[in-house]
Formats: structure tokens, sequence, C-alpha cells
């Protein structure tokens, strides 16, 4: 009995030996895991798993991921290549004749923009809380089908207010693509990053397709009584419908409702297990209590300023800057096109990087990327800000600015890790991330990216500088929140394992 009365400032007097015991007992445990289970809860990692994860998994778990990568993966990426297709070609369309043939010579380009926005805002938040309830098999799919037939109907616009209105109810649709894909990736944190990477830089790929692809179809100009612009939307639908329809078809659900017809029931359960290695909460409910907890904590309002920060720090503004400054220069149409794709195709090689970087060389670490990031937007944005510096480095500065968009997947892994044990935390903040920084993004470009501006934007390069700085601030401040909410949590259990060891 008298072992029993241990107390926690004994068993922290009991320093190593005690230690060595907890280690002893989770190595046995884990060693009697990994016999008897095709998934372990803390999978052993060597070199192979700086190239891909699975490497160093059981034969059984790399088969499914096989699966799901091949499936799931694919099928998001497609979807948010389209649907950033189907975001960006009003700008691509703009350069290349649109802006004249509508008249559109004032701020009609941010408003364009700004409808889009409002349309994606509106939608986020309650999306993302259905998908706690709906199958995304379903829902998801659906709203692709709608924004594809939506953006054919851009081709038919005659003036900039049938735009404005096609343009809201494409976001509306679009909104629940990127936060609902980002809530349902079922991957644990060894491999997270890379997928949500992966993910998110098929939107880089659908910027620089954009571009080629409006390159190419303006030779159409003229054709059967459509001008080159008109061509680019209706070529979107045509590509974007036939992925859209597949998503009923492959998209997997989340583990615990999922009827995938092309995973087995030992899949399913192995899928199952996966989450619950990772504390990764089944769907639950949303109550008073649930929300009150949300909403006291950090986690909510940390996330969402980084990734406000991140959003709007990026991409200037959504406005062509690169292309508008080519065509100011007296580039050809196809040059306008063509050229800022080399800065999309350079953002796609950091996303990778940062993707593979965080997962092995920093150990999970999410924030050195971030902070690098920062620090790069900093540099680039001050050299444009002084407008009269060498072309080469203008040229640089444009090409490099963009590799700051690679760190989105990061910031959602983050998001993943942090809320883990809570299901509807997750949805909640994952949507809201990207919300409110749609929130900014709406009334933001329409005071520091103002087409009348354009190529310079002195407004807007000042103040990225300063979102900039904000990210790193807040990418360091969260790293210290979740290493102190960590160890918290860590502290019960210990003195629990070291009373069981008392006892024994």
């Amino acid at each position: 009995m008298a072992s029993k009365e241990i107390t926690s400032t004994n068993a922290v007097e009991a320093g190593d030996d005690v230690t060595a015991k907890i280690v002893d007992r989770s190595d046995v445990d884990s060693t009697h895991t990994q016999s008897s289970s095709p998934v372990v809860q803390k999978p052993k990692q060597t070199w192979r798993s700086y190239f891909w994860d699975t490497l160093d998994k059981s034969p059984e778990e790399r088969r499914f991921l096989f699966k799901l990568d091949a499936v799931i993966l694919t099928f998001a990426s497609l979807g948010y290549f389209i649907k950033y297709l189907d975001q960006v070609n009003v700008n691509s369309a703009f350069v290349s004749g649109m802006k004249e043939d509508l008249g559109l010579y004032g701020n009609q380009l941010n408003y364009m923009i700004a409808c889009w926005t409002v349309g994606y805002v509106i939608g986020e938040i309650p999306s993302n809380m259905l998908l706690t309830k709906v199958r995304p098999s379903i829902w998801i799919p659906a709203c692709e089908v709608l924004w594809s037939v939506l953006t054919i109907l851009l081709s038919k616009c005659q003036t900039a207010n049938q735009i404005y209105a096609l343009r809201f109810f494409i976001g509306l649709a679009e909104s629940t693509y990127y936060p609902g894909i980002q809530y349902v990736i079922g991957n644990r944190k060894d491999e997270l990053a890379k997928r949500s990477c992966i993910f998110h830089a098929s939107g880089s790929i659908g910027t620089m397709f954009s571009g080629y692809l409006m390159a190419a179809v303006y030779t159409l100009n003229g054709q059967n009584g459509f001008r080159g612009w008109q061509w680019l939307f209706i070529i979107n639908t045509t590509i974007s419908l036939p992925i859209a329809i597949a998503g009923f078809f492959f998209f997997p659900d989340v583990p615990e409702i999922t009827r995938a017809w092309w995973l087995t029931k030992d899949e399913i359960v192995l899928a199952k297990k996966r989450m619950e290695f990772e504390g990764r909460a089944n769907r639950g409910t949303y109550t008073k209590a649930k929300f009150r907890k949300i909403f006291t904590s950090w986690h909510i309002y940390a996330l969402t300023l980084l990734y406000i920060f991140f959003n709007n720090g990026t991409g200037y503004g959504s406005q062509p800057a690169f292309a508008l400054w080519l065509k100011s220069e007296g580039y050809s149409i196809t040059a306008i096109n063509s050229y800022p794709t080399i800065s999309a195709a350079i953002a796609v090689i950091f996303t990778y990087i940062y993707a593979w970087t965080s997962d092995s060389v920093f150990k999970g670490a999410r924030w050195p990327p971030m902070v690098f990031s920062g620090v790069v937007n900093i540099i680039t944005n001050t050299s444009l800000a002084v407008w009269n510096i060498p072309v080469g480095w203008k040229w640089f500065c444009y090409i490099i600015g963009s590799i700051g968009g690679g760190i989105s997947g990061l910031t959602f892994a983050w998001a993943h890790e942090i809320c883990s044990d809570d299901n509807e935390e997750r949805a909640l903040v994952v949507a809201s991330m990207n919300e409110m920084a749609y929130v900014v993004q709406a009334w933001l470009p329409l005071i520091i990216w103002q087409q009348v501006d354009a190529p310079r934007y002195h407004k807007g390069f000042i103040t990225m500088v300063f979102i900039a700085a904000g990210l790193i601030v807040t990418s360091l401040t969260i790293r210290v929140l979740h290493h102190r909410e960590r160890a918290r949590k860590a502290q019960p259990a210990s003195i629990e394992v070291v009373l069981e060891l008392a006892v024994l």
C-alpha cells in the first residue's frame, strides 16, 4: 500500500531510473505492436524516409498508402488545379483582350476579384461545418460541378456587372474545396506536410497552365465568333467538368464513414487505427461547451492570424503584377502570359522543398520554412517598393517573390497537428484560417493593389514587407505556445506512468 502513496515529488526524484523504465516499457510495447499489427504508433524512420515516408512502413501500410495517394492525392491535386485554373483565368483573360473588348479601364478587375472573394468568404465555414455531417464524397464534387458550369458562362458576359455576379457564385462554389480537402486529408504527422504541399502545389501548376493555355487559345481568336479570352473560359470548363464528375466515384470520405470501393475491409480498419494512433478524433457534435472550448483556446486565433499573414503576403493581392509590368514594357501577348509561369514553376519547386525538409531535416517542425519565406518576401518586396532598381534584379524579385506561397500546406499541416484531438475544432479552425484570410483579401487589395496604380504598386509592396514580418513573429509565437501546451499535456501522463511503475 505504501508504494501506492508515492507523490509527484517522489516521482520527480526518481530521476533517470524511472525515465529509463518508461522508455523500456515504451520500446517493449512498440516492438509487440509492430510484430502483431501492420501499423505502429511511432513508425521507425531511417534515411529512406527522407525520400518518401512509406519506405519505412509495413507492406500492408505501404499498399494502403499507395492506394490513398493514387486516388485522394490525385483527385485533390486535380481538383485544386481546376479550382485555381478557374480562379485565376480572369487575370489571364484581362491582360489578353478582355480589358479592351469590354472597356474595363477603371478598377473593374479589383471588383471582379473582390466579388469572388466575398462569395468564397461566405461559403467557407458553413461548408466545413457541413462536412462533419454529410459525406465529403457528395458535397465536394457537387460544388466542383457547379463552379465548372458557371465558368463557361463567363464567355458570354458583355458587361462588368455580369462578370461580378458570376464571379460571386463561382467563389461561393469554390469555397468548399481547399479547406474541405485539408479537413479530409487523413495522413499521419510524418506524412502530412508532403501531401498537403503536393496538394497545394497543384494550385501553382494551375496558375502556370492558365498562362500557357491563354497563350495557346489566343490563336483561336475570332473562331466561331469568340475572342481568344472567351475561348479560355470555354476550354477551362471542358477540362474541369470531367474531373469534377470523377470525384463522385473516387473520393473516399473520412475513415470512420468511408465506403470507397477501392479499399478492402482490412484497409479501412488500418485507416481507422492510423488515425487513432495520431489522436485524431472521430466526428462528433457541436455543443455550447464545444464552442466555448474552441473560442477560449489560442488555437483558432493564432492559427487564423498566421494564415492571414500568409495569404495576404504573397500573390500581389491576386493582381497580375508581373504580367502588367511586362505589358507596360511592351512585351507580346504570348510573352505576357508565358514569362510569369516561371515564377509559378519556382514556387512549385520550393513548395516541395518546404515539405520534404519540414518532414525530414527539421523533424516535423513547420516554422523554419515559414521564417525563410518571410525573409525572402521582405527582401523582394522592399526592392520592388524602391522600384528604380536594375532590370535584372527586378526580374529576379518577380520570379522569386512567389516562393512564399509554398508554405500554405505547412500551415494547415500544423493546424491538423495542433487540433488533432478535437474533430470539430479542427474543421472550424481550418475553415476560419482560410475564411478570415479571404475576409482581409476582400478589402485590402482595393486599398493597396489598385489597378490604376499598376505596375508600380508602391503601397502594395510596402505593405507586404510588414505582413512578412508579421508572419515571422506569429510562426515563432505559435511554436512557443504549442511547445508549452504539449508539455502540459505530457505532464499528467508521465506522473500516471510513474505511479504505475511504483505499484509494480
